[in-house]
């Protein structure tokens, strides 16, 4: 719902870290070949995206919660609806999207659900997603994110985004009480 999005954005930034230009992350490479950087979640070339012109690592460094609050807003919690989805569900696709996009988000979450995996968020994925308990789902989208990220034979994150998917699974639980 939307009086979560704040709270989930703060557990996310938790998740995110500071600025980084690790060239393993292929976040951190830009389209037209300059090497890029990535802080609190948002890579350079999302961020240039957005702000409609190049910026450089300086300018990526001065990045706060506060400034990219609205970038996270309009880029993956609308993106997912997270207006729309119960809580913790709007939590975890949207920590999802965050990390590996609003089409892929939404494509497991309707892997989860049984809808058809086209990633597009209609009245079908969200009668879905309302008709399965709470519990249920938190463990089958987070089974899915696990399944996907150990697809991705990538041994320089892979454990990192396994850790992720444990912490948002048991924010989501306790979200719930």
């Amino acid at each position: 719902m939307i009086t979560n999005f704040s709270r989930s954005l703060g557990l996310i930034l938790q998740s995110e870290g500071g600025f980084t230009t690790d060239p393993r992350d292929p976040g951190n490479r830009l389209p037209d070949g300059r090497p890029g950087s990535t802080n609190l979640g948002v890579t350079q070339a999302n961020w240039e995206a957005y702000v409609g012109h190049p910026v450089k690592w300086s300018e990526m460094r001065t990045l706060t919660p506060e400034i990219v609050k609205p970038f996270y807003k309009k880029k993956y919690w609308d993106a997912v609806k997270g207006d729309e989805l119960p809580t913790p569900i709007d939590y975890m696709m949207f920590d999802f999207a965050v990390n590996s996009g609003p089409v892929r988000s939404i494509k497991l979450m309707q892997k989860a659900v049984g809808t058809v995996q086209d990633g597009i968020f209609g009245p079908m994925t969200m009668t879905a997603i309302k008709a399965i308990p709470i519990h249920k789902l938190i463990q089958d989208f987070s089974d899915e994110k696990e399944w996907w990220y150990k697809s991705l034979r990538n041994e320089n994150f892979e454990r990192g985004w396994l850790n992720r998917v444990a912490k948002v699974e048991n924010n989501s639980v306790n979200m719930i009480g």
